[in-house]
């Protein structure tokens, strides 16, 4: 599985942004997508997730602002991100996880940088 983010740039506080994420090669039928975020010296915290039954989760500091859908016939994932703060700053990881024998099997995008900054 390939993953390629893109549509991160800089915004100022209160803008927004819309995250695009195309998934190719060997896609399951059983999957979750979504979206992930780090910040130097950090952990990878999760953001954003929709399976794909359509069930869509979202991690608190986020919820209200941000929105997960996507494109199935394209297999694309989307984050649209309104009302951005600065402490939404970080580089995003597209992520992409099916089920293995031993749990879950997870992929990772190459990443793409949000600034919210004036």
């Amino acid at each position: 599985v390939q993953l390629q983010a893109s549509g991160g740039g800089l915004v100022q506080p209160g803008g927004s942004l819309r995250l695009s994420c195309v998934a190719s090669g060997s896609l399951a039928s059983i999957y979750v997508m979504g979206w992930y975020r780090q910040t130097p010296g950090n952990q990878r915290d999760f953001v954003a997730s929709i399976l794909s039954g359509g069930r869509l989760n979202y991690a608190d500091s986020v919820r209200g602002r941000f929105t997960i859908s996507r494109n199935i016939g394209k297999n694309t994932v989307y984050l649209q991100m309104i009302n951005l703060e600065p402490e939404d700053t970080a580089v995003y990881y597209c992520n992409y996880r099916i089920p293995s024998t031993d749990g879950w099997d997870d992929y990772w995008g190459q990443g793409t940088q949000v600034t919210v900054s004036s």
